[in-house]
Protein backbone atom coordinates (compact mmCIF):
# COMPACT_ATOMS: atom_id res chain seq x y z
CA UNK A 1 0.00 0.00 0.00
CA UNK A 2 1.21 3.49 -0.86
CA UNK A 3 1.08 5.84 2.13
CA UNK A 4 1.66 9.59 2.42
CA UNK A 5 2.76 11.03 5.76
CA UNK A 6 1.86 14.69 5.38
CA UNK A 7 2.04 17.95 7.36
CA UNK A 8 5.12 16.83 9.25
CA UNK A 9 8.32 18.57 10.28
CA UNK A 10 10.81 16.07 8.88
CA UNK A 11 14.51 16.24 9.75
CA UNK A 12 15.87 13.85 7.13
CA UNK A 13 19.61 13.97 8.01
CA UNK A 14 19.93 13.83 4.25
CA UNK A 15 22.22 16.70 3.21
CA UNK A 16 20.58 17.02 -0.21
CA UNK A 17 17.11 17.60 1.24
CA UNK A 18 17.52 18.30 4.98
CA UNK A 19 13.90 19.24 5.70
CA UNK A 20 10.60 18.24 4.10
CA UNK A 21 6.91 18.35 5.01
CA UNK A 22 5.75 15.06 3.55
CA UNK A 23 7.02 11.67 2.43
CA UNK A 24 5.59 8.86 0.31
CA UNK A 25 6.21 5.21 1.25
CA UNK A 26 5.52 2.08 -0.78
CA UNK A 27 6.68 -1.52 -0.41
CA UNK A 28 8.50 -0.58 2.78
CA UNK A 29 10.61 2.22 1.28
CA UNK A 30 10.56 5.96 0.70
CA UNK A 31 9.66 6.76 -2.91
CA UNK A 32 9.23 10.54 -2.74
CA UNK A 33 9.37 13.54 -0.41
CA UNK A 34 8.76 17.27 -0.56
CA UNK A 35 6.20 19.85 0.50
CA UNK A 36 2.76 18.65 1.55
CA UNK A 37 1.20 20.53 -1.35
CA UNK A 38 3.35 19.00 -4.07
CA UNK A 39 3.24 15.49 -2.62
CA UNK A 40 -0.55 15.49 -2.31
CA UNK A 41 -0.87 16.94 -5.80
CA UNK A 42 1.27 14.20 -7.32
CA UNK A 43 0.38 11.19 -5.16
CA UNK A 44 -2.72 12.04 -3.15
CA UNK A 45 -5.39 10.55 -5.42
CA UNK A 46 -4.20 6.95 -5.07
CA UNK A 47 -2.59 6.92 -1.61
CA UNK A 48 -3.59 6.49 2.00
CA UNK A 49 -2.86 9.83 3.71
CA UNK A 50 -1.83 10.20 7.37
CA UNK A 51 -1.77 13.77 8.69
CA UNK A 52 1.07 14.28 11.21
CA UNK A 53 -0.40 17.62 12.34
CA UNK A 54 2.95 19.40 12.37
CA UNK A 55 4.77 16.89 14.54
CA UNK A 56 8.54 16.43 14.24
CA UNK A 57 9.91 13.33 12.52
CA UNK A 58 13.43 11.90 12.28
CA UNK A 59 14.79 8.77 10.66
CA UNK A 60 13.92 5.76 12.80
CA UNK A 61 15.91 5.57 16.03
CA UNK A 62 18.55 2.84 16.19
CA UNK A 63 20.14 1.35 19.32
CA UNK A 64 23.58 0.06 18.36
CA UNK A 65 24.06 -2.15 21.42
CA UNK A 66 21.64 -3.72 23.86
CA UNK A 67 20.49 -7.10 25.17
CA UNK A 68 16.82 -7.76 24.41
CA UNK A 69 16.89 -11.10 26.22
CA UNK A 70 18.14 -9.58 29.48
CA UNK A 71 15.52 -6.84 29.26
CA UNK A 72 12.99 -9.63 28.76
CA UNK A 73 14.34 -11.41 31.82
CA UNK A 74 13.48 -8.37 33.93
CA UNK A 75 9.82 -8.90 33.03
CA UNK A 76 10.03 -12.36 34.63
CA UNK A 77 12.42 -12.02 37.55
CA UNK A 78 13.09 -9.67 40.47
CA UNK A 79 13.99 -6.21 39.17
CA UNK A 80 16.32 -4.37 41.56
CA UNK A 81 16.95 -1.38 39.31
CA UNK A 82 17.05 1.85 41.28
CA UNK A 83 17.07 0.21 44.71
CA UNK A 84 18.68 2.80 46.99
CA UNK A 85 19.76 0.81 50.05
CA UNK A 86 20.92 -2.61 51.14
CA UNK A 87 17.93 -2.80 53.46
CA UNK A 88 15.51 -2.20 50.59
CA UNK A 89 17.28 -4.82 48.50
CA UNK A 90 17.01 -7.42 51.26
CA UNK A 91 13.36 -6.58 51.85
CA UNK A 92 12.56 -7.01 48.15
CA UNK A 93 14.34 -10.37 48.12
CA UNK A 94 12.45 -11.58 51.18
CA UNK A 95 9.14 -10.46 49.72
CA UNK A 96 9.90 -12.18 46.41
CA UNK A 97 10.55 -15.53 48.15
CA UNK A 98 6.83 -15.64 48.99
CA UNK A 99 6.14 -16.17 45.28
CA UNK A 100 8.47 -19.17 45.06
CA UNK A 101 8.47 -22.79 46.11
CA UNK A 102 11.26 -24.24 48.25
CA UNK A 103 14.45 -24.82 46.22
CA UNK A 104 13.11 -22.76 43.31
CA UNK A 105 15.75 -20.36 41.98
CA UNK A 106 15.35 -16.69 42.87
CA UNK A 107 16.76 -14.65 40.01
CA UNK A 108 17.14 -10.90 39.84
CA UNK A 109 19.02 -8.11 38.09
CA UNK A 110 19.78 -4.42 38.41
CA UNK A 111 21.32 -3.73 41.85
CA UNK A 112 23.93 -0.98 42.09
CA UNK A 113 25.71 -0.48 45.39
CA UNK A 114 26.74 3.02 44.34
CA UNK A 115 23.13 4.04 44.97
CA UNK A 116 23.06 2.58 48.48
CA UNK A 117 22.74 4.97 51.40
CA UNK A 118 23.50 2.35 54.07
CA UNK A 119 26.72 0.58 53.22
CA UNK A 120 27.76 -1.88 50.59
CA UNK A 121 26.37 -5.07 49.04
CA UNK A 122 24.66 -7.73 51.16
CA UNK A 123 26.85 -10.42 52.68
CA UNK A 124 26.25 -14.08 51.96
CA UNK A 125 24.91 -14.55 55.49
CA UNK A 126 22.40 -11.72 54.98
CA UNK A 127 21.27 -13.31 51.72
CA UNK A 128 20.96 -16.67 53.47
CA UNK A 129 18.76 -15.08 56.13
CA UNK A 130 16.25 -13.51 53.71
CA UNK A 131 16.18 -16.47 51.30
CA UNK A 132 16.94 -19.59 53.37
CA UNK A 133 14.98 -22.01 51.18
CA UNK A 134 15.83 -20.66 47.72
CA UNK A 135 19.09 -20.57 45.80
CA UNK A 136 19.54 -17.06 44.47
CA UNK A 137 21.74 -15.18 42.05
CA UNK A 138 21.26 -11.44 41.66
CA UNK A 139 23.18 -9.78 38.85
CA UNK A 140 24.59 -6.28 39.19
CA UNK A 141 23.33 -3.54 36.86
CA UNK A 142 26.54 -3.80 34.80
CA UNK A 143 26.15 -7.57 34.28
CA UNK A 144 29.78 -8.04 35.34
CA UNK A 145 29.13 -9.15 38.91
CA UNK A 146 26.52 -11.05 40.90
CA UNK A 147 25.75 -12.01 44.47
CA UNK A 148 24.70 -15.52 45.46
CA UNK A 149 23.66 -17.22 48.69
CA UNK A 150 24.96 -20.44 50.22
CA UNK A 151 22.14 -22.50 48.73
CA UNK A 152 23.11 -21.34 45.25
CA UNK A 153 26.73 -22.40 45.86
CA UNK A 154 25.54 -25.71 47.26
CA UNK A 155 23.31 -26.43 44.25
CA UNK A 156 26.19 -25.42 41.98
CA UNK A 157 28.46 -27.98 43.67
CA UNK A 158 30.94 -25.36 44.77
CA UNK A 159 34.10 -26.55 46.53
CA UNK A 160 37.28 -24.64 47.45
CA UNK A 161 39.33 -26.14 44.63
CA UNK A 162 36.71 -25.59 41.91
CA UNK A 163 38.14 -24.43 38.57
CA UNK A 164 37.12 -20.84 37.87
CA UNK A 165 36.79 -19.90 34.17
CA UNK A 166 39.41 -17.56 32.72
CA UNK A 167 38.73 -13.94 33.66
CA UNK A 168 36.46 -14.77 36.60
CA UNK A 169 36.81 -14.42 40.37
CA UNK A 170 35.02 -15.96 43.35
CA UNK A 171 35.62 -13.30 45.98
CA UNK A 172 36.76 -14.81 49.29
CA UNK A 173 36.73 -13.37 52.78
CA UNK A 174 40.31 -12.42 53.65
CA UNK A 175 40.00 -13.87 57.14
CA UNK A 176 37.97 -17.05 56.67
CA UNK A 177 38.85 -17.74 53.02
CA UNK A 178 35.17 -18.57 52.48
CA UNK A 179 33.05 -17.08 49.65
CA UNK A 180 31.57 -13.68 50.41
CA UNK A 181 28.78 -14.33 47.92
CA UNK A 182 30.25 -11.99 45.30
CA UNK A 183 31.13 -13.46 41.91
CA UNK A 184 32.93 -11.45 39.23
CA UNK A 185 32.80 -11.85 35.47
CA UNK A 186 32.95 -15.43 34.13
CA UNK A 187 32.76 -16.93 37.64
CA UNK A 188 29.02 -16.31 37.40
CA UNK A 189 28.77 -19.14 34.86
CA UNK A 190 29.61 -21.64 37.62
CA UNK A 191 26.19 -20.89 39.09
CA UNK A 192 24.19 -19.97 36.01
CA UNK A 193 24.81 -23.32 34.34
CA UNK A 194 22.71 -24.98 37.07
CA UNK A 195 19.67 -22.71 36.64
CA UNK A 196 16.78 -24.36 34.75
CA UNK A 197 16.18 -22.61 31.45
CA UNK A 198 12.93 -20.82 30.68
CA UNK A 199 10.71 -22.74 28.29
CA UNK A 200 10.76 -21.71 24.65
CA UNK A 201 7.17 -20.50 24.98
CA UNK A 202 8.04 -18.32 27.96
CA UNK A 203 10.97 -16.75 26.12
CA UNK A 204 8.84 -16.13 23.06
CA UNK A 205 6.13 -14.40 25.08
CA UNK A 206 8.51 -12.10 26.96
CA UNK A 207 10.65 -11.35 23.90
CA UNK A 208 7.50 -10.31 22.03
CA UNK A 209 6.65 -8.00 24.93
CA UNK A 210 10.23 -6.63 24.97
CA UNK A 211 10.24 -5.86 21.24
CA UNK A 212 6.96 -4.01 21.60
CA UNK A 213 8.37 -2.11 24.57
CA UNK A 214 11.39 -1.06 22.50
CA UNK A 215 9.17 0.24 19.71
CA UNK A 216 7.15 2.24 22.25
CA UNK A 217 10.42 4.09 22.96
CA UNK A 218 10.76 5.01 19.28
CA UNK A 219 13.25 2.34 18.26
CA UNK A 220 12.99 0.94 14.76
CA UNK A 221 16.23 -1.08 14.76
CA UNK A 222 18.39 -2.68 17.43
CA UNK A 223 21.73 -4.45 17.53
CA UNK A 224 21.24 -7.09 20.22
CA UNK A 225 23.43 -9.72 21.91
CA UNK A 226 21.44 -12.73 23.16
CA UNK A 227 22.68 -16.29 22.42
CA UNK A 228 24.21 -16.86 25.86
CA UNK A 229 20.86 -16.02 27.46
CA UNK A 230 18.55 -17.67 24.95
CA UNK A 231 20.30 -21.04 24.85
CA UNK A 232 22.53 -20.83 21.80
CA UNK A 233 22.63 -19.70 18.20
CA UNK A 234 19.98 -22.02 16.77
CA UNK A 235 17.36 -21.20 19.41
CA UNK A 236 18.12 -17.47 19.20
CA UNK A 237 17.72 -17.35 15.43
CA UNK A 238 14.54 -19.46 15.52
CA UNK A 239 12.93 -17.21 18.14
CA UNK A 240 13.77 -13.95 16.36
CA UNK A 241 12.80 -15.38 12.99
CA UNK A 242 9.38 -16.49 14.22
CA UNK A 243 8.66 -13.14 15.86
CA UNK A 244 10.06 -10.83 13.19
CA UNK A 245 9.68 -12.66 9.87
CA UNK A 246 6.76 -14.84 11.00
CA UNK A 247 4.62 -12.56 13.16
CA UNK A 248 6.10 -9.43 11.54
CA UNK A 249 6.29 -7.55 14.84
CA UNK A 250 8.50 -4.97 13.16
CA UNK A 251 11.61 -4.25 15.22
CA UNK A 252 14.61 -4.74 12.90
CA UNK A 253 17.23 -6.78 14.72
CA UNK A 254 20.92 -7.36 14.06
CA UNK A 255 22.19 -10.26 16.16
CA UNK A 256 25.64 -10.10 17.75
CA UNK A 257 26.80 -13.69 18.20
CA UNK A 258 29.09 -14.57 21.11
CA UNK A 259 32.39 -16.10 20.05
CA UNK A 260 31.50 -19.30 21.90
CA UNK A 261 29.18 -20.06 18.97
CA UNK A 262 31.68 -19.62 16.15
CA UNK A 263 31.58 -23.32 15.30
CA UNK A 264 27.77 -23.22 15.21
CA UNK A 265 27.91 -20.29 12.79
CA UNK A 266 30.14 -22.36 10.53
CA UNK A 267 28.00 -25.49 10.86
CA UNK A 268 24.75 -23.64 10.11
CA UNK A 269 26.27 -21.74 7.20
CA UNK A 270 25.60 -18.38 8.83
CA UNK A 271 27.73 -15.27 8.45
CA UNK A 272 27.59 -11.52 8.94
CA UNK A 273 24.76 -10.20 6.77
CA UNK A 274 22.94 -13.55 6.67
CA UNK A 275 19.21 -12.85 6.70
CA UNK A 276 17.19 -9.91 5.40
CA UNK A 277 16.41 -6.26 6.17
CA UNK A 278 14.39 -7.33 9.20
CA UNK A 279 16.70 -9.91 10.79
CA UNK A 280 20.43 -10.36 10.22
CA UNK A 281 23.43 -12.05 11.74
CA UNK A 282 25.91 -9.39 12.87
CA UNK A 283 29.42 -9.42 14.31
CA UNK A 284 31.18 -11.86 16.65
CA UNK A 285 30.85 -10.61 20.24
CA UNK A 286 33.85 -10.76 22.59
CA UNK A 287 34.47 -9.41 26.09
CA UNK A 288 37.96 -7.96 26.57
CA UNK A 289 37.49 -6.62 30.12
CA UNK A 290 34.94 -5.86 32.81
CA UNK A 291 33.40 -2.66 34.21
CA UNK A 292 34.19 0.20 36.58
CA UNK A 293 31.63 -0.74 39.23
CA UNK A 294 33.69 -3.65 40.62
CA UNK A 295 36.99 -2.32 39.20
CA UNK A 296 37.30 -5.03 36.54
CA UNK A 297 37.66 -2.70 33.51
CA UNK A 298 41.28 -3.05 32.34
CA UNK A 299 43.38 0.12 32.66
CA UNK A 300 46.92 1.00 31.61
CA UNK A 301 47.45 2.74 34.95
CA UNK A 302 46.03 1.50 38.27
CA UNK A 303 42.72 2.56 39.72
CA UNK A 304 42.96 5.88 41.53
CA UNK A 305 41.11 4.45 44.55
CA UNK A 306 42.85 1.03 44.45
CA UNK A 307 46.51 1.57 43.51
CA UNK A 308 47.36 -2.13 43.23
CA UNK A 309 44.52 -2.90 40.84
CA UNK A 310 44.63 -2.50 37.05
CA UNK A 311 41.40 -4.43 36.38
CA UNK A 312 41.00 -7.72 34.57
CA UNK A 313 41.69 -8.93 31.05
CA UNK A 314 39.15 -11.56 30.07
CA UNK A 315 41.72 -13.27 27.84
CA UNK A 316 45.45 -13.10 27.37
CA UNK A 317 46.67 -11.75 24.03
CA UNK A 318 47.28 -15.17 22.55
CA UNK A 319 43.74 -16.30 23.31
CA UNK A 320 42.27 -13.02 22.06
CA UNK A 321 44.26 -13.35 18.82
CA UNK A 322 42.93 -16.89 18.36
CA UNK A 323 39.31 -15.77 18.76
CA UNK A 324 39.78 -13.01 16.17
CA UNK A 325 41.55 -15.43 13.85
CA UNK A 326 38.61 -17.83 13.99
CA UNK A 327 36.17 -14.99 13.28
CA UNK A 328 38.28 -13.87 10.31
CA UNK A 329 38.28 -17.41 8.94
CA UNK A 330 34.53 -16.89 8.53
CA UNK A 331 35.21 -13.38 7.13
CA UNK A 332 33.31 -11.92 10.09
CA UNK A 333 33.96 -8.69 12.00
CA UNK A 334 34.25 -8.57 15.77
CA UNK A 335 32.35 -6.49 18.31
CA UNK A 336 34.45 -6.23 21.45
CA UNK A 337 33.49 -4.96 24.91
CA UNK A 338 36.37 -2.60 25.77
CA UNK A 339 35.74 -0.21 28.64
CA UNK A 340 39.28 0.44 29.88
CA UNK A 341 42.04 1.99 27.77
CA UNK A 342 44.32 -1.04 28.14
CA UNK A 343 41.56 -3.36 26.95
CA UNK A 344 41.04 -1.08 23.95
CA UNK A 345 44.78 -1.05 23.23
CA UNK A 346 44.97 -4.85 23.50
CA UNK A 347 42.17 -5.32 20.98
CA UNK A 348 43.61 -2.76 18.55
CA UNK A 349 46.99 -4.51 18.79
CA UNK A 350 45.30 -7.74 17.69
CA UNK A 351 43.16 -6.12 15.00
CA UNK A 352 46.23 -4.49 13.47
CA UNK A 353 47.48 -7.99 12.65
CA UNK A 354 44.48 -8.81 10.46
CA UNK A 355 43.11 -7.30 7.26
CA UNK A 356 39.73 -5.63 7.54
CA UNK A 357 36.62 -7.55 6.55
CA UNK A 358 33.79 -6.31 4.36
CA UNK A 359 31.95 -5.33 7.54
CA UNK A 360 33.29 -2.98 10.21
CA UNK A 361 34.79 -4.07 13.51
CA UNK A 362 33.20 -2.55 16.59
CA UNK A 363 34.88 -1.34 19.79
CA UNK A 364 32.02 -1.26 22.28
CA UNK A 365 31.99 1.37 25.06
CA UNK A 366 35.56 2.82 24.69
CA UNK A 367 35.02 4.74 27.92
CA UNK A 368 38.64 5.52 28.77
CA UNK A 369 40.92 6.77 26.01
CA UNK A 370 44.47 7.97 25.54
CA UNK A 371 45.39 10.50 22.85
CA UNK A 372 47.37 7.96 20.85
CA UNK A 373 44.44 5.52 20.69
CA UNK A 374 42.07 7.92 18.91
CA UNK A 375 43.89 7.86 15.52
CA UNK A 376 43.94 4.06 15.72
CA UNK A 377 40.16 4.09 16.11
CA UNK A 378 39.74 6.60 13.28
CA UNK A 379 39.74 3.92 10.61
CA UNK A 380 36.97 3.48 8.03
CA UNK A 381 36.61 -0.17 9.04
CA UNK A 382 36.25 0.54 12.78
CA UNK A 383 33.34 1.84 14.85
CA UNK A 384 33.30 3.21 18.38
CA UNK A 385 30.03 1.92 19.78
CA UNK A 386 29.30 4.39 22.61
CA UNK A 387 26.64 4.62 25.34
CA UNK A 388 26.17 8.27 26.40
CA UNK A 389 23.68 7.39 29.14
CA UNK A 390 26.50 5.65 31.09
CA UNK A 391 27.60 9.11 32.18
CA UNK A 392 24.35 9.77 34.04
CA UNK A 393 24.77 6.56 36.08
CA UNK A 394 28.54 6.62 36.61
CA UNK A 395 29.15 10.20 37.78
CA UNK A 396 30.36 11.29 40.26
CA UNK A 397 31.66 8.01 41.70
CA UNK A 398 33.62 7.09 38.56
CA UNK A 399 35.95 10.05 39.27
CA UNK A 400 37.08 8.20 42.40
CA UNK A 401 37.95 5.18 40.25
CA UNK A 402 39.87 7.08 37.57
CA UNK A 403 41.08 10.35 39.10
CA UNK A 404 40.43 13.75 37.54
CA UNK A 405 43.40 13.76 35.14
CA UNK A 406 42.26 10.60 33.39
CA UNK A 407 38.67 11.88 33.23
CA UNK A 408 39.63 14.41 30.53
CA UNK A 409 39.57 11.60 27.95
CA UNK A 410 36.86 9.47 29.55
CA UNK A 411 33.33 9.43 28.15
CA UNK A 412 34.99 11.66 25.56
CA UNK A 413 32.49 11.49 22.72
CA UNK A 414 33.31 14.85 21.18
CA UNK A 415 37.03 14.01 21.13
CA UNK A 416 36.20 10.78 19.31
CA UNK A 417 34.01 12.48 16.72
CA UNK A 418 36.41 15.42 16.26
CA UNK A 419 39.17 12.86 15.78
CA UNK A 420 37.39 11.32 12.82
CA UNK A 421 36.13 8.22 14.62
CA UNK A 422 32.85 6.79 13.35
CA UNK A 423 30.60 6.54 16.42
CA UNK A 424 27.21 4.89 16.91
CA UNK A 425 24.94 5.34 19.91
CA UNK A 426 23.36 2.70 22.11
CA UNK A 427 22.06 2.06 25.62
CA UNK A 428 23.50 -1.35 26.57
CA UNK A 429 20.04 -1.86 28.06
CA UNK A 430 19.17 -3.14 30.62
CA UNK A 431 22.42 -1.61 31.94
CA UNK A 432 20.79 1.72 31.08
CA UNK A 433 17.14 2.40 30.19
CA UNK A 434 16.21 1.42 26.65
CA UNK A 435 14.77 4.91 26.00
CA UNK A 436 17.09 6.54 23.39
CA UNK A 437 15.94 10.04 24.36
CA UNK A 438 17.68 9.52 27.70
CA UNK A 439 20.92 8.68 25.89
CA UNK A 440 20.52 11.73 23.68
CA UNK A 441 19.85 13.91 26.74
CA UNK A 442 23.05 12.61 28.40
CA UNK A 443 25.08 13.30 25.26
CA UNK A 444 23.82 16.88 25.06
CA UNK A 445 23.81 17.83 28.77
CA UNK A 446 26.40 15.44 30.34
CA UNK A 447 24.39 15.24 33.56
CA UNK A 448 21.62 13.30 35.22
CA UNK A 449 18.02 14.44 34.78
CA UNK A 450 17.26 16.94 37.51
CA UNK A 451 20.85 18.11 38.05
CA UNK A 452 21.44 21.84 37.62
CA UNK A 453 25.20 22.13 36.95
CA UNK A 454 26.75 22.77 33.53
CA UNK A 455 27.56 19.12 32.91
CA UNK A 456 30.48 16.84 33.73
CA UNK A 457 33.42 17.91 31.55
CA UNK A 458 31.13 20.09 29.42
CA UNK A 459 33.76 20.50 26.69
CA UNK A 460 32.71 16.99 25.59
CA UNK A 461 29.04 17.91 25.03
CA UNK A 462 27.44 17.10 21.70
CA UNK A 463 24.91 19.24 19.89
CA UNK A 464 21.34 17.99 19.62
CA UNK A 465 21.90 17.17 15.95
CA UNK A 466 25.12 15.26 16.66
CA UNK A 467 23.40 13.27 19.40
CA UNK A 468 20.44 12.37 17.20
CA UNK A 469 22.78 11.34 14.40
CA UNK A 470 24.39 8.82 16.79
CA UNK A 471 21.01 7.10 17.09
CA UNK A 472 19.92 7.43 13.45
CA UNK A 473 22.33 7.93 10.57
CA UNK A 474 25.43 6.63 12.37
CA UNK A 475 23.52 3.71 13.85
CA UNK A 476 23.43 2.18 10.39
CA UNK A 477 27.22 2.18 9.98
CA UNK A 478 28.14 -0.76 12.27
CA UNK A 479 26.14 -3.08 10.01
CA UNK A 480 27.17 -1.45 6.70
CA UNK A 481 23.56 -0.36 6.16
CA UNK A 482 24.20 3.34 5.66
CA UNK A 483 22.93 3.07 2.06
CA UNK A 484 19.79 1.30 3.28
CA UNK A 485 18.64 3.21 6.37
CA UNK A 486 19.59 5.90 8.88
CA UNK A 487 18.40 8.88 6.83
CA UNK A 488 15.17 9.75 5.06
CA UNK A 489 15.95 9.43 1.35
CA UNK A 490 14.35 7.96 -1.74
CA UNK A 491 14.93 4.22 -1.95
CA UNK A 492 15.82 3.76 1.73
CA UNK A 493 13.79 1.76 4.23
CA UNK A 494 10.82 3.81 5.40
CA UNK A 495 11.66 3.85 9.12
CA UNK A 496 10.66 6.95 11.11
CA UNK A 497 10.15 8.14 14.66
CA UNK A 498 7.57 10.84 15.41
CA UNK A 499 7.82 13.10 18.48
CA UNK A 500 5.40 15.21 20.51
CA UNK A 501 7.86 18.14 20.52
CA UNK A 502 10.65 19.40 18.27
CA UNK A 503 14.00 18.48 19.88
CA UNK A 504 15.88 20.79 17.52
CA UNK A 505 13.91 23.84 18.59
CA UNK A 506 14.20 23.34 22.35
CA UNK A 507 15.62 26.18 24.43
CA UNK A 508 16.34 23.73 27.25
CA UNK A 509 17.40 20.14 26.39
CA UNK A 510 15.66 18.98 29.58
CA UNK A 511 12.48 19.28 27.52
CA UNK A 512 13.56 15.97 25.98
CA UNK A 513 12.64 14.32 29.27
CA UNK A 514 8.96 15.17 28.77
CA UNK A 515 8.90 14.49 25.04
CA UNK A 516 6.70 11.56 24.01
CA UNK A 517 7.06 9.17 21.13
CA UNK A 518 3.92 9.66 19.05
CA UNK A 519 4.57 7.01 16.41
CA UNK A 520 7.14 4.40 15.50
CA UNK A 521 6.98 3.65 11.78
CA UNK A 522 8.87 0.68 10.33
CA UNK A 523 8.83 -0.10 6.62
CA UNK A 524 6.16 2.55 6.17
CA UNK A 525 3.80 0.87 8.68
CA UNK A 526 2.84 2.33 12.05
CA UNK A 527 4.03 -0.25 14.56
CA UNK A 528 3.35 1.92 17.62
CA UNK A 529 1.01 4.87 18.07
CA UNK A 530 0.57 6.70 21.37
CA UNK A 531 -3.03 6.71 22.57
Amino acid sequence: MRTIYSNGNFYTFNSRIPNVQAVVTENGRFIDMGTTEEILLQWGGSSHVIDLEGKTVTPGLIDSHLHLSIIADSFINLDLTGVSSKREMLEKIQEHTKLLKANQWLLGIGWDENLFTDGTIPTISELDFVAPANPLILTRICQHAAVVNSKALEMSQYHPSITVPEGGTIVLDERTKQPTGLLLESAMTLVRRHIPAHSYGTWKDVMRKTMQFAMEKGLTSVHTNDPLYLGGLEKTWKLFDELLNGEQIGLRSNLLINHEFLQDLKDFGMYTGYGNDTLQIGAVKIFADGAFGRRTALLSEPYHDDPDNYGDAMYDQEHLYDIVRRARELDMPIAVHTIGDKALENVLDVLDQFPATTYRDRLIHAQVLREELIPRLAHPSRIADIQPRFLASDFPWVEERLGKERMKLSYAWKSLMDGGVICAGGSDSPIEPVDPLLGIHAAVTRKKPGETHDGHYPEQKLTMEQAFRLFTELGAYPTNEETVKGTIARGKLADMTVYSANPFGMEDPDELLTTNIEMTIIGGEIKYRRN
